[in-house]
Protein backbone atom coordinates (compact mmCIF):
# COMPACT_ATOMS: atom_id res chain seq x y z
CA UNK A 1 0.00 0.00 0.00
CA UNK A 2 1.23 3.63 -0.72
CA UNK A 3 -0.07 5.08 2.88
CA UNK A 4 -0.04 9.11 3.11
CA UNK A 5 0.06 10.13 7.23
CA UNK A 6 -0.48 13.29 8.46
CA UNK A 7 0.66 14.46 12.00
CA UNK A 8 2.67 17.22 13.85
CA UNK A 9 6.04 16.42 13.69
CA UNK A 10 6.68 17.31 17.81
CA UNK A 11 7.52 15.18 20.51
CA UNK A 12 4.15 14.82 21.95
CA UNK A 13 2.33 11.35 22.12
CA UNK A 14 0.40 11.96 18.36
CA UNK A 15 3.62 12.68 16.61
CA UNK A 16 6.01 10.05 18.26
CA UNK A 17 2.65 7.44 17.34
CA UNK A 18 2.15 8.44 14.00
CA UNK A 19 5.90 8.33 13.74
CA UNK A 20 6.48 5.12 14.94
CA UNK A 21 3.87 3.42 13.42
CA UNK A 22 4.75 5.05 9.56
CA UNK A 23 8.17 3.30 9.90
CA UNK A 24 6.99 -0.16 11.20
CA UNK A 25 4.39 -0.27 8.22
CA UNK A 26 7.90 0.45 6.02
CA UNK A 27 9.59 -1.97 7.47
CA UNK A 28 6.70 -4.46 6.45
CA UNK A 29 7.12 -3.21 3.09
CA UNK A 30 4.42 -0.52 2.47
CA UNK A 31 5.38 2.83 1.19
CA UNK A 32 4.48 5.66 3.80
CA UNK A 33 4.46 9.24 3.08
CA UNK A 34 4.61 11.49 5.99
CA UNK A 35 3.37 15.16 5.10
CA UNK A 36 4.02 17.44 7.47
CA UNK A 37 5.23 21.53 8.19
CA UNK A 38 8.86 19.41 9.10
CA UNK A 39 10.23 16.33 9.90
CA UNK A 40 8.89 14.75 12.88
CA UNK A 41 11.49 14.45 15.92
CA UNK A 42 11.20 10.64 15.66
CA UNK A 43 12.04 10.02 11.63
CA UNK A 44 15.52 9.33 12.04
CA UNK A 45 17.65 7.53 10.11
CA UNK A 46 17.08 5.65 5.88
CA UNK A 47 14.60 3.93 4.59
CA UNK A 48 13.79 3.32 0.50
CA UNK A 49 10.09 3.36 1.45
CA UNK A 50 9.95 6.57 3.74
CA UNK A 51 9.02 9.77 2.16
CA UNK A 52 9.21 12.95 3.52
CA UNK A 53 6.81 15.76 1.64
CA UNK A 54 7.12 19.39 3.88
CA UNK A 55 3.92 22.05 3.78
CA UNK A 56 5.14 25.13 2.80
CA UNK A 57 3.09 27.88 3.91
CA UNK A 58 3.67 31.50 2.32
CA UNK A 59 3.52 34.48 4.25
CA UNK A 60 1.77 37.11 3.16
CA UNK A 61 1.06 40.68 4.93
CA UNK A 62 -2.86 40.18 4.06
CA UNK A 63 -2.15 37.41 6.95
CA UNK A 64 -2.23 37.78 10.33
CA UNK A 65 -2.02 34.01 10.75
CA UNK A 66 -1.02 31.89 8.05
CA UNK A 67 -3.62 29.73 6.69
CA UNK A 68 -1.99 26.33 7.53
CA UNK A 69 -5.20 24.04 6.62
CA UNK A 70 -5.28 25.22 3.34
CA UNK A 71 -1.84 24.68 2.97
CA UNK A 72 -1.78 21.69 4.19
CA UNK A 73 -4.93 20.15 2.27
CA UNK A 74 -3.34 21.39 -0.98
CA UNK A 75 -0.33 19.91 -0.21
CA UNK A 76 -2.32 16.25 0.39
CA UNK A 77 -3.66 16.63 -3.06
CA UNK A 78 -0.13 16.87 -4.52
CA UNK A 79 1.33 14.09 -2.69
CA UNK A 80 -1.97 11.98 -3.34
CA UNK A 81 -2.06 12.85 -7.28
CA UNK A 82 1.57 12.31 -8.01
CA UNK A 83 2.42 9.73 -5.60
CA UNK A 84 -0.64 7.58 -6.42
CA UNK A 85 -1.82 7.44 -2.40
CA UNK A 86 -4.10 4.73 -1.80
CA UNK A 87 -5.06 6.16 1.79
CA UNK A 88 -4.86 9.03 4.13
CA UNK A 89 -4.30 8.27 8.36
CA UNK A 90 -4.34 11.51 9.62
CA UNK A 91 -3.54 11.89 13.51
CA UNK A 92 -5.00 14.02 16.13
CA UNK A 93 -8.06 15.68 14.65
CA UNK A 94 -7.27 19.27 13.87
CA UNK A 95 -6.53 20.76 11.51
CA UNK A 96 -5.61 17.22 10.06
CA UNK A 97 -9.08 15.69 9.44
CA UNK A 98 -10.76 18.78 8.07
CA UNK A 99 -8.05 19.18 5.57
CA UNK A 100 -7.84 15.71 5.01
CA UNK A 101 -11.65 15.93 4.03
CA UNK A 102 -11.35 18.82 1.69
CA UNK A 103 -8.42 17.59 -0.40
CA UNK A 104 -11.09 14.44 -0.46
CA UNK A 105 -13.78 16.26 -2.05
CA UNK A 106 -11.10 18.43 -4.40
CA UNK A 107 -9.79 14.82 -5.60
CA UNK A 108 -13.20 13.82 -6.22
CA UNK A 109 -13.88 16.29 -8.80
CA UNK A 110 -10.50 14.73 -10.19
CA UNK A 111 -12.22 11.19 -10.64
CA UNK A 112 -9.84 10.04 -7.64
CA UNK A 113 -11.14 8.71 -4.58
CA UNK A 114 -8.90 8.77 -1.53
CA UNK A 115 -10.15 7.36 1.80
CA UNK A 116 -8.92 8.93 4.95
CA UNK A 117 -9.05 7.56 8.40
CA UNK A 118 -8.56 9.83 11.58
CA UNK A 119 -7.34 8.52 14.80
CA UNK A 120 -7.96 10.52 18.22
CA UNK A 121 -5.11 11.05 20.49
CA UNK A 122 -6.41 13.29 23.36
CA UNK A 123 -6.59 17.23 23.94
CA UNK A 124 -7.74 17.48 19.72
CA UNK A 125 -10.83 15.68 22.07
CA UNK A 126 -11.22 16.54 25.50
CA UNK A 127 -9.46 19.80 25.33
CA UNK A 128 -9.53 21.67 21.95
CA UNK A 129 -11.74 20.33 20.20
CA UNK A 130 -14.69 21.13 22.83
CA UNK A 131 -13.77 25.32 22.16
CA UNK A 132 -16.85 26.54 20.38
CA UNK A 133 -14.19 27.74 18.12
CA UNK A 134 -13.56 24.30 16.50
CA UNK A 135 -16.03 22.06 17.76
CA UNK A 136 -18.60 22.17 14.42
CA UNK A 137 -15.28 21.53 12.46
CA UNK A 138 -13.97 18.80 14.45
CA UNK A 139 -17.37 16.94 14.92
CA UNK A 140 -18.03 17.34 11.26
CA UNK A 141 -14.87 16.19 9.65
CA UNK A 142 -14.30 12.91 12.16
CA UNK A 143 -18.07 11.99 10.53
CA UNK A 144 -16.99 12.45 7.61
CA UNK A 145 -13.50 10.04 8.44
CA UNK A 146 -13.82 6.39 6.24
CA UNK A 147 -12.81 4.91 9.52
CA UNK A 148 -12.31 6.50 13.06
CA UNK A 149 -9.83 5.01 16.00
CA UNK A 150 -9.08 6.22 19.38
CA UNK A 151 -6.16 5.19 21.28
CA UNK A 152 -7.53 3.97 24.73
CA UNK A 153 -11.25 3.08 25.37
CA UNK A 154 -11.64 6.02 27.59
CA UNK A 155 -11.04 8.53 24.75
CA UNK A 156 -13.92 6.69 22.83
CA UNK A 157 -16.06 6.95 25.77
CA UNK A 158 -15.12 10.66 25.76
CA UNK A 159 -15.55 11.40 22.17
CA UNK A 160 -19.21 9.98 22.13
CA UNK A 161 -19.81 11.93 25.22
CA UNK A 162 -18.55 15.63 23.49
CA UNK A 163 -19.63 15.44 20.18
CA UNK A 164 -22.35 13.50 18.17
CA UNK A 165 -20.81 10.96 16.43
CA UNK A 166 -22.59 9.02 13.82
CA UNK A 167 -19.33 6.43 13.71
CA UNK A 168 -18.13 3.29 15.24
CA UNK A 169 -15.02 4.52 17.09
CA UNK A 170 -12.74 1.60 16.63
CA UNK A 171 -10.37 1.56 19.51
CA UNK A 172 -6.44 0.65 19.05
CA UNK A 173 -4.36 1.32 21.81
CA UNK A 174 -1.00 3.25 21.33
CA UNK A 175 2.36 0.94 21.51
CA UNK A 176 5.47 0.64 22.17
CA UNK A 177 8.52 -1.16 20.61
CA UNK A 178 9.81 -3.40 23.07
CA UNK A 179 12.79 -4.38 21.59
CA UNK A 180 13.36 -0.99 21.72
CA UNK A 181 13.39 0.24 25.21
CA UNK A 182 14.84 -3.28 26.54
CA UNK A 183 18.27 -1.16 27.22
CA UNK A 184 20.97 -2.45 29.63
CA UNK A 185 21.54 1.08 32.51
CA UNK A 186 24.62 2.87 31.32
CA UNK A 187 26.69 2.51 34.36
CA UNK A 188 28.60 6.16 33.57
CA UNK A 189 24.88 7.48 33.24
CA UNK A 190 23.39 6.68 35.74
CA UNK A 191 26.70 7.64 37.80
CA UNK A 192 26.66 11.42 36.46
CA UNK A 193 22.62 11.36 38.06
CA UNK A 194 22.82 9.49 40.78
CA UNK A 195 26.95 9.18 42.12
CA UNK A 196 26.37 8.09 45.52
CA UNK A 197 24.13 5.13 43.91
CA UNK A 198 20.47 7.13 44.99
CA UNK A 199 17.48 5.92 43.50
CA UNK A 200 16.18 7.85 40.18
CA UNK A 201 13.17 9.50 39.90
CA UNK A 202 11.43 10.34 36.71
CA UNK A 203 9.41 12.47 34.74
CA UNK A 204 9.10 13.15 31.63
CA UNK A 205 6.53 15.64 29.64
CA UNK A 206 5.50 18.68 28.19
CA UNK A 207 5.43 20.36 31.40
CA UNK A 208 1.65 21.65 30.61
CA UNK A 209 -0.66 22.92 33.42
CA UNK A 210 -2.41 19.33 32.89
CA UNK A 211 0.40 17.29 33.73
CA UNK A 212 0.54 18.82 37.34
CA UNK A 213 4.66 19.32 37.81
CA UNK A 214 4.02 20.44 41.13
CA UNK A 215 2.48 17.01 42.24
CA UNK A 216 5.61 15.95 40.73
CA UNK A 217 7.78 17.96 42.72
CA UNK A 218 5.73 17.49 46.02
CA UNK A 219 5.56 13.60 45.47
CA UNK A 220 9.59 14.01 45.01
CA UNK A 221 9.78 15.84 48.29
CA UNK A 222 7.80 13.28 50.42
CA UNK A 223 10.38 10.26 48.87
CA UNK A 224 13.80 11.94 49.71
CA UNK A 225 12.56 12.65 52.69
CA UNK A 226 12.64 8.93 53.17
CA UNK A 227 14.91 7.67 50.71
CA UNK A 228 18.10 8.72 49.27
CA UNK A 229 16.99 9.76 45.58
CA UNK A 230 17.55 12.14 42.71
CA UNK A 231 14.42 13.80 40.56
CA UNK A 232 15.42 13.84 36.74
CA UNK A 233 12.88 15.98 34.69
CA UNK A 234 12.82 15.59 31.11
CA UNK A 235 10.97 17.87 28.40
CA UNK A 236 9.85 21.44 27.93
CA UNK A 237 6.88 23.95 28.32
CA UNK A 238 5.13 26.90 30.49
CA UNK A 239 5.28 25.36 33.76
CA UNK A 240 9.32 24.82 33.86
CA UNK A 241 10.00 27.96 35.29
CA UNK A 242 7.48 27.31 38.25
CA UNK A 243 8.70 24.21 38.70
CA UNK A 244 12.66 24.92 39.16
CA UNK A 245 11.52 27.74 41.46
CA UNK A 246 9.49 25.40 43.89
CA UNK A 247 12.54 23.10 43.93
CA UNK A 248 14.94 25.95 45.04
CA UNK A 249 12.15 26.76 47.57
CA UNK A 250 11.80 23.60 49.04
CA UNK A 251 15.59 23.33 49.57
CA UNK A 252 16.43 20.58 46.72
CA UNK A 253 17.23 22.15 43.33
CA UNK A 254 20.62 20.75 43.44
CA UNK A 255 19.16 17.11 43.30
CA UNK A 256 16.53 17.88 40.22
CA UNK A 257 17.74 18.03 37.63
CA UNK A 258 15.89 19.27 34.12
CA UNK A 259 17.68 17.90 31.28
CA UNK A 260 15.02 19.57 28.66
CA UNK A 261 13.59 17.46 25.42
CA UNK A 262 15.39 14.34 24.61
CA UNK A 263 15.20 12.20 21.77
CA UNK A 264 16.71 8.92 23.09
CA UNK A 265 14.57 8.12 25.79
CA UNK A 266 15.36 4.43 25.89
CA UNK A 267 18.53 5.12 28.00
CA UNK A 268 17.06 7.18 30.49
CA UNK A 269 14.36 4.96 31.13
CA UNK A 270 17.10 2.73 31.45
CA UNK A 271 18.13 4.32 34.26
CA UNK A 272 15.38 5.09 36.16
CA UNK A 273 13.89 3.32 39.31
CA UNK A 274 10.26 5.52 39.16
CA UNK A 275 8.26 6.93 37.23
CA UNK A 276 5.96 9.81 38.10
CA UNK A 277 2.91 10.47 35.78
CA UNK A 278 -0.27 12.47 37.78
CA UNK A 279 -1.32 14.02 35.43
CA UNK A 280 -5.16 15.40 35.43
CA UNK A 281 -6.04 13.41 32.41
CA UNK A 282 -4.20 11.28 30.07
CA UNK A 283 -5.83 9.68 27.11
CA UNK A 284 -3.26 6.74 27.02
CA UNK A 285 0.04 7.63 28.74
CA UNK A 286 2.56 6.87 26.33
CA UNK A 287 5.27 7.80 28.38
CA UNK A 288 4.38 5.79 31.07
CA UNK A 289 4.06 2.51 28.88
CA UNK A 290 7.85 3.00 27.21
CA UNK A 291 8.79 3.20 30.92
CA UNK A 292 7.23 0.30 31.99
CA UNK A 293 8.81 -1.50 28.48
CA UNK A 294 12.11 -0.36 30.11
CA UNK A 295 11.21 -2.05 33.52
CA UNK A 296 10.26 1.05 35.25
CA UNK A 297 7.26 1.19 38.14
CA UNK A 298 4.80 3.96 37.94
CA UNK A 299 3.34 6.04 40.24
CA UNK A 300 0.51 8.41 38.57
CA UNK A 301 -3.27 9.16 38.68
CA UNK A 302 -6.46 6.59 38.10
CA UNK A 303 -7.73 9.51 35.46
CA UNK A 304 -8.26 9.03 31.96
CA UNK A 305 -6.76 5.96 29.71
CA UNK A 306 -4.07 5.18 32.43
CA UNK A 307 -6.33 2.70 34.39
CA UNK A 308 -5.81 0.49 30.84
CA UNK A 309 -2.03 0.19 31.31
CA UNK A 310 -1.30 0.36 34.93
CA UNK A 311 -2.65 -2.43 37.30
CA UNK A 312 -2.83 -1.20 40.83
CA UNK A 313 -0.48 -2.77 43.34
CA UNK A 314 0.88 -4.90 40.77
CA UNK A 315 3.22 -2.89 38.28
CA UNK A 316 3.05 1.12 39.53
CA UNK A 317 -0.10 2.93 42.05
CA UNK A 318 -3.08 4.78 41.35
CA UNK A 319 -3.70 7.95 43.23
CA UNK A 320 -6.75 10.49 42.93
CA UNK A 321 -5.90 13.42 41.10
CA UNK A 322 -4.16 15.72 43.46
CA UNK A 323 -3.35 13.08 46.62
CA UNK A 324 0.62 13.79 46.92
CA UNK A 325 0.42 12.42 50.37
CA UNK A 326 -0.83 8.69 48.53
CA UNK A 327 1.42 8.52 46.02
CA UNK A 328 4.29 9.38 47.72
CA UNK A 329 3.56 6.48 50.13
CA UNK A 330 3.02 4.25 47.38
CA UNK A 331 6.28 5.11 46.18
CA UNK A 332 8.45 4.32 49.17
CA UNK A 333 6.44 1.12 49.20
CA UNK A 334 7.78 0.17 45.83
CA UNK A 335 11.67 1.79 46.64
CA UNK A 336 12.03 0.64 49.99
CA UNK A 337 12.14 -3.34 49.51
CA UNK A 338 14.52 -4.28 46.77
CA UNK A 339 12.13 -7.64 46.60
CA UNK A 340 8.98 -5.27 45.94
CA UNK A 341 10.71 -3.10 43.89
CA UNK A 342 12.29 -5.92 41.66
CA UNK A 343 8.21 -7.67 41.39
CA UNK A 344 7.03 -4.50 39.94
CA UNK A 345 9.54 -3.99 37.71
CA UNK A 346 9.17 -7.65 36.26
CA UNK A 347 5.08 -6.85 36.00
CA UNK A 348 5.53 -3.58 34.36
CA UNK A 349 7.68 -5.12 31.74
CA UNK A 350 5.04 -7.77 31.86
CA UNK A 351 2.36 -5.37 30.92
CA UNK A 352 4.06 -3.14 28.34
CA UNK A 353 4.58 -6.72 26.24
CA UNK A 354 0.94 -6.69 25.84
CA UNK A 355 1.16 -3.60 23.90
CA UNK A 356 4.14 -4.47 21.93
CA UNK A 357 4.82 -2.59 18.76
CA UNK A 358 3.95 -6.57 16.94
CA UNK A 359 0.86 -6.70 18.28
CA UNK A 360 -0.77 -3.41 17.53
CA UNK A 361 0.85 -2.22 13.91
CA UNK A 362 -1.00 -5.55 12.29
CA UNK A 363 -4.19 -3.88 13.83
CA UNK A 364 -4.03 -0.72 11.70
CA UNK A 365 -2.65 -2.83 8.76
CA UNK A 366 -6.33 -4.36 8.68
CA UNK A 367 -8.47 -1.83 8.90
CA UNK A 368 -5.95 0.41 5.91
CA UNK A 369 -7.53 -3.03 4.33
CA UNK A 370 -10.76 -3.39 5.16
CA UNK A 371 -11.25 0.66 4.23
CA UNK A 372 -9.59 -0.14 0.77
CA UNK A 373 -12.01 -3.16 0.33
CA UNK A 374 -15.66 -0.66 0.66
CA UNK A 375 -13.82 2.45 -1.13
CA UNK A 376 -13.60 0.08 -3.78
CA UNK A 377 -17.15 -1.53 -3.52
Amino acid sequence: MNIGIVCYPTFGGSGVLATELGKALADMGHNVHFITYQQPVRLTGFSANIFYHEVRVPTYPLFDFPPYETALSSTLVDVVKNNHLDLLHVHYAIPHASAAYMAKKILEHEGIHIPFITTLHGTDITLVGKDKTYAPVVSFSINQSDAITAVSNNLREETFANFKIEKEITVIHNFVDIHRFNKKPIDAFRKVIAPEGEKIILHASNFRKIKRIADVIHTYDAIRKEIPSKLLLVGDGPERPMAEELCRELGFDEDARFVGKQQDMEEIYAIADLFLLPSEYESFGLAALEAMAAGTPIIATNAGGLPEIITHGKNGFLSEIGDVKSMGENAKKILSNEKTHNSFKIAAREQALKFDIDNIVPLYESLYKKVLAEARQ
